[in-house]
């Protein structure tokens, strides 16, 4: 089983949207302050990402639904709203066809037609934060910044962004401070939150994060803890005190999955009562997007994740 890393878009070479809509609600320049829903049904949104076989871009689908018919992101959410009853969604970087200013506010249309939103956007991108080139950092911070940008027409509050491994190393910690705050320092102005999500077991180790999070000491830089995805590098002990943590530095968005599958394909389960346990203990009154990532359909899988959040957190 493939992973979402080796999936990379290639952010770099997109364009750099320059139309801004109205910033988020009640923002300043020092502080974060967006106004989420308090229905909990309301704070629910559908990745992108789960329905990659059946979204163009998808060069990544398996062969057996290569010639299915797929959707643009800019259908995405309508379909959505049909199948789920829900209007948010996480759209994935890969899922964009440009940033160009005339696609992202056909983008926005499209939304605004159907009385959707997005609440995040998971951005994944090449450069690394802690290259020993200084030129590859920068090139980072400015992609960084066309998705800021992005996220901003799109009024969506948040962007997830990626610490992309460099030449297998692990990551540096005042490397990856300087570039994440020069990002921050740009999100500020832009009224985006940036997220660090506990994902790749080598860059992106909830505890490393955590020290990441701490060091750059900035409101605009916050976690995003994701249920499954520590599980899959961590003994289960040390992933849900991972998941802690990051529901600790969490804000405006979480990754609700109830399984996982290894490449080997076994199945690791996720002690879905514990992890929002977690969730509420923390105080957390962000979005919860549904990112089904297991073998099987992942309409259903969708489903059954929707009706555990409504259960879990009623």
């Amino acid at each position: 089983m493939k992973t979402r890393r080796e999936f990379l878009s290639q952010s770099a070479a997109l364009a750099a949207g320059t139309m801004l809509f109205p910033a988020l609600a009640g923002a300043s320049e020092s502080q974060p302050n967006v106004s989420f829903p308090t229905k909990l049904r309301d704070r629910i949104a559908v990745a992108s990402y789960p329905f990659r076989d059946f979204i163009s871009p998808g060069d990544y689908a398996t062969a057996a639904l290569k010639s299915t018919p797929k959707l643009e992101i800019a259908e995405f959410a309508g379909h959505v709203i049909d199948r789920f009853h829900i209007n948010k969604i996480e759209p994935w970087s890969a899922h964009f066809r440009s940033l160009e200013p005339k696609y992202l506010a056909d983008l926005r249309s499209a939304l605004d037609r159907t009385k959707a939103s997005v609440v995040n956007i998971a951005v994944d991108g090449k450069p690394s934060f802690y290259a020993a080139d200084p030129t590859e950092r920068d090139q980072a911070v400015a992609v960084n910044k066309q998705w800021i940008d992005a996220a901003t027409t799109l009024g969506s509050p948040s962007i997830r962004t990626h610490i992309a491994s460099a030449d297998k190393q692990a990551p540096d910690l005042e490397r990856c401070a300087d570039s994440l705050r020069r990002i921050a320092d740009y999100a500020a102005t832009r009224n985006v939150v940036v997220h660090l999500e506990n994902d790749d077991g080598v860059t992106e180790d909830p505890f490393f994060l955590v020290k990441l999070i701490d060091k750059v000491n900035s409101p605009w830089l916050r976690g995003l803890p994701d249920f499954a995805n520590s599980l899959m590098h961590l003994p289960p002990e040390n992933a849900y005190a991972g998941l802690e943590a990051m529901c600790n530095h969490a804000y405006g968005i979480c990754h609700v999955k109830g399984s996982e599958s290894t490449e080997k394909g076994a199945i690791v389960p996720v002690d879905m009562p514990y992890a929002f346990g977690l969730l509420k203990k923390s105080g957390y009154r962000g979005y919860l997007s549904m990112e089904y990532d297991d073998v099987g359909d992942p309409y259903r899988g969708t489903e059954q994740l929707i009706e555990k959040t409504l259960q879990y957190l009623a």
